[in-house]
Formats: C-alpha cells, structure tokens, sequence
C-alpha cells in the first residue's frame, strides 16, 4: 500500500505540473486593460486541454511493476491522499497570501471539474476541509467570491463593452472591491495595478509638451521604481526589452527621433538603452543592427521609388521582370522573399519606420 501511494503520488504531482503549465485565471496576472468579458484572464489564446485524474491510480498501480490491482476505492483514496500530500507541499507555507490561495483553488477546480463535472464543488469542498482545516473557512470563502466574480463579469459582459475605458475600470474595481474586500483585491491583482500604473505613465509621457526624450525617459524609470520599489531593477532587468519597447513605440519619442540627424538619433537610442540597464556588449551590438537597419531601409526607399516610376511605364510581364532585376540589385538574395510579398498584396518598405524597433 505504501508503494502504490508513493507511486499516486508521482502521477498527481505530474498531473498538477501539467494543470501549472495551462494559463491561469489567476487575477493577479490580468492584464492592464481586463477584457470585459473575463477580466480575470490574461491570456486569450485556447486552453490546452487538462488531463483526466480518473486514470491516474490506474496508470502509477502498473508502472509500479509488482503492486497488486487496487480496488476503485482504495484507488480513489490513494489518489487524493496523494493530492493532499502535493497541495501541502506546494502552497501550505504561502497560504497567507491570497493570490496562491487562489492559484491553488483554480488547480483544484480544474482538477476536480474533471475528475466529477456534476459534483466538482462539493469535493472539493470536502477536499479543502481535509487537506487544510485550519484554514478551511477562508479557503471555501474565496472559491465563493470567485465563483461569484466570474458569474458577475459573465452577467454584466454587454454592460461593461458599452462603457469607456475608464468607466469599465472603475465598474470592475468595485466589483472586485465589493465581492473580495479591498485590501485582498488589491493583492490579488497587485500586478495589473502596477502594469496600469505604468501605462498611465506613459500615456501622459505621450501628450507631454516640451520634454526632450531623456527627460521622458527619466519621468518613465521613476515612475518604474516608484511601482515596483525594491524590485524595480530586478523588474527591469527580467522585463529589459519589454519596457524599452513600451517606451519606444510612444508616438511623440517616434515623432522626436524622425525629426533628429541620425548621428543625433543614434546617440539618443544608445542613451535610451544604456539607461534601461544594457551593457556595452549589448550596446554595440544594438548599434550594429541599427545601422544595419538604415542601410536596409534606405535600399528600400530607393527600390520602391524606382518601382512607382517603373509601374508608371511597363505592366504585366515586362514589368514584373524588370522588378526582379531591380530586386536583385537592392535585396540580392531576399529578393525572391520580397517578390513573393508583394505577390500577397504586402509590401515590407510601406510600412513606418520605428526607430529602434524595426
């Protein structure tokens, strides 16, 4: 019997693995502006789908080679003993915080939903009460409010399309506030609080007159360290090329950039990412592209001019052979790749130049 536990064991563990791996619902990972039909969920992409508990005793019983076949409810047993075992290890010593609360209740929702579709709530339930009765009440208080969440997002789904950005905020916040407590919403969502903090920075970076881009970029770290405090830089160094990015693609920093020289540009992206913590390795390697990149867009100007005025007299047949020509001559060896985009209707040189992002 200790053998087969030991062997359930690994397969629940393996099955939970598997249950971290899907995208959560967890609330503290939503993004800055909440879809309105499910607030909660960051990822919009499909979920994969979740592994059936049922099998679990049946599978570890034969991988352990000489165990003896259990019975359905000496399985079932094993099975959540060795749930119990996993839940304690993994979230036992973090339960204080109530976004691990609520990842480890999402695991379990999903795990159970599976496991008993038409009874999911009562065993888990049950399930909490035997695996964490010191905290049993708290536990079975947050899984309502979620429920309860959910159902509201679900209910007022065309209310909260019909109103504005700020207006579909400040109803989601006090619908978290009201179901949560404000204190535990905010914890729960504390990283869609900073992400729209910082998003709010840069929007009003974006409509600010008469800041050069080292003084909006100096606004913007600050606003980073004053968000994240003591993590900020290990913040900005997980999230390097993220950030830079956020900050570059503001229209008034492209705006800024276009209207320079480019020897003048160019020492302005240098600052931009010396200052979002990149080292001279990364620095000259940055510089390389960039003039990688100018050298390429500017054959690009010249080839699509060339191109209008040659649309201007040929067509068809003749025209297309002396593109390829001209191709050749600018792209050399992408001129094939860039022929068969423009076979698709897309043409790469159309696009805007965004300084330092392409």
């Amino acid at each position: 019997m200790r053998t087969r536990t030991k062997v359930m064991l690994g397969g629940v563990v393996a099955v939970l693995g598997l249950l971290a791996s899907v995208a959560l619902l967890a609330p503290g990972q939503a993004a800055v502006e909440p879809t309105p039909a499910r607030p909660s969920s960051p990822d919009p992409r499909p979920r994969a789908a979740l592994p059936s508990p049922a099998p679990l005793a049946t599978t570890a019983s034969g991988a352990a080679g000489a165990a003896p076949a259990a019975s359905p409810q000496e399985s079932g047993d094993a099975e959540l003993e060795a749930l119990v075992t996993a839940m304690r290890e993994r979230y036992g010593a973090r339960l204080d915080e109530p976004s691990v609360q609520m990842r480890m209740l999402e695991d379990l929702m999903r795990f159970f939903q599976k496991r008993s579709p038409d009874h999911w709530r009562e065993e888990l339930l049950a399930f909490l009460k035997k695996a964490f009765p010191e905290r049993y009440e708290e536990l079975a208080a947050m899984l309502r409010n979620r429920e309860d969440y959910e159902k509201w997002v679900k209910d007022n789904d065309a209310y909260l399309r019909g109103l504005g950005e700020k207006e579909r905020r400040a109803a989601v916040w006090d619908a978290r506030n009201r179901l949560f407590g404000k204190d535990v919403a905010e914890r729960l969502w504390a990283a869609e609080l900073k992400n729209q903090a910082l998003a709010d920075t840069l929007r009003s970076l974006d409509t600010l007159e008469g800041a050069t881009v080292t003084e909006k970029l100096s606004t913007y770290k600050q606003a980073l360290k004053e968000t994240h405090g003591v993590a900020a830089d290990a913040f900005l160094a997980r999230h390097q090329q993220e950030l830079m990015n956020r900050f570059l693609d503001l229209s008034s920093i492209q705006r800024e950039l276009t209207q320079m020289p480019p020897a003048e540009r160019s020492q302005n992206l240098r600052a931009i990412r010396k200052e979002m913590g990149m080292d001279e390795e990364a620095l000259q390697r940055w510089d390389s592209l960039d003039r990688t990149r100018d050298t390429r867009w500017d054959a690009g100007a010249r080839y699509m001019a060339e191109r209008a005025t040659l649309a201007k007299e040929l067509s068809g047949e003749a025209l297309e052979t002396r593109l390829q020509e001209v191709r050749t001559r600018y792209f050399g060896t992408e001129a094939d790749i860039i022929s068969q985009e423009e076979a698709g209707g897309f043409f790469r040189y159309e696009r805007p130049r965004v300084w330092g992002r392409n």
